[in-house]
């Protein structure tokens, strides 16, 4: 069971060597990059090309551990109680499945995601060890244990917004996507836009590492807004001309909302290639 690139991701050799370590490891893969590098699309794209489930569970700042596992609505079966309904007799009807719980009970192997770990509490990943360790957990209310069928193969991704406990750390596989440089980058357009012409595609790429390039930028673009901001050239048969210009009052790209997303980088971008252009 071998993870390849598909016809609609292109993997670096170095992460599919670590999402195949992870799978014979058994070991969580911890993924880590800039937001926009295709983390989340990563879990997508291996349970396409093994042909497993996927089972995406997207982490808030409110989530618990325990939501992956199971929730007891007491207050549904209170009300229920209330009304005289047979349900009552049978705790079952009140136990919510989470996602971990939906992962080791699947028919088939499958691929857990547990996007954006870093959004939780602090404590949240070390809830996690001992059910990710042992594959199995206990349900109080109804005093069973739920035994995972088939060890899923564990994708965990994280932006860095903050630290992860050591502990949790121990017992994963890490990789950190680095951000595409300009022939990977290529191959990704190409797979998105096949037979787009070259040297719009070229001055594309050029204008948007420029702005990646330029220091103090706040938020750099991603790969998901570089392909927004070409699906937009194309609509509006914008040519590789018009992406760089010696205008003075010309000099922002167009459409360049879909890159640069806030105020204070367009001031810099506008400072800067005025330097550039030696207009100051």
């Amino acid at each position: 069971m071998n993870f390849e690139s598909t016809d609609s991701y292109i993997a670096t050799e170095d992460l599919l060597l670590s999402v195949n370590a992870a799978i014979k490891l058994e070991r969580p893969l911890l993924i880590k990059g800039e937001p926009g590098t295709g983390k989340t699309i990563l879990a997508q794209e291996v349970a396409k090309n093994l042909d497993l489930p996927l089972i995406e569970w997207h982490i808030k700042s409110t989530t618990k551990a325990q939501h992956g596992l199971y929730e007891y609505d007491a207050v549904a079966r209170l009300r229920d109680s209330q009304l005289g309904d047979d349900r009552v007799k049978n705790i079952e009807n009140y136990i919510i499945k989470g996602k971990l719980w939906e992962a080791f009970t699947s028919s088939k192997r499958p691929i857990l995601l547990i996007d954006e770990i870093d959004k939780a509490d602090i404590e949240f990943p070390n809830d996690l060890l001992l059910e990710i360790d042992r594959m199995e957990f206990y349900v109080y209310e109804t005093k069973k244990t739920i035994k995972a069928f088939h060890r899923p193969i564990v994708i965990i991704t994280s932006n860095n917004e903050k630290e992860l406990p050591d502990a949790f750390l121990r017992r994963c596989f890490f990789h950190y996507i680095q951000f595409p440089d300009a022939e990977v980058m290529k191959k990704i357009v190409d797979v998105h836009f096949p037979g787009v012409k070259k040297r719009l595609i070229d001055q594309a790429l050029r204008t948007f590492f420029e702005i990646r390039n330029m220091p103090g930028l706040k938020k750099k673009p991603s790969t998901s807004e570089l392909l927004d901001w070409l699906k937009l050239l194309m609509a509006e048969e914008i040519s590789a001309d018009a992406l760089y210009s010696n205008d003075p009052n010309n000099f922002i790209p167009p459409l360049y909302g879909a890159l640069v997303k806030n105020e204070q980088d367009i001031q810099l971008f506008e400072k800067i290639a005025f330097i550039k252009r030696g207009e100051i």
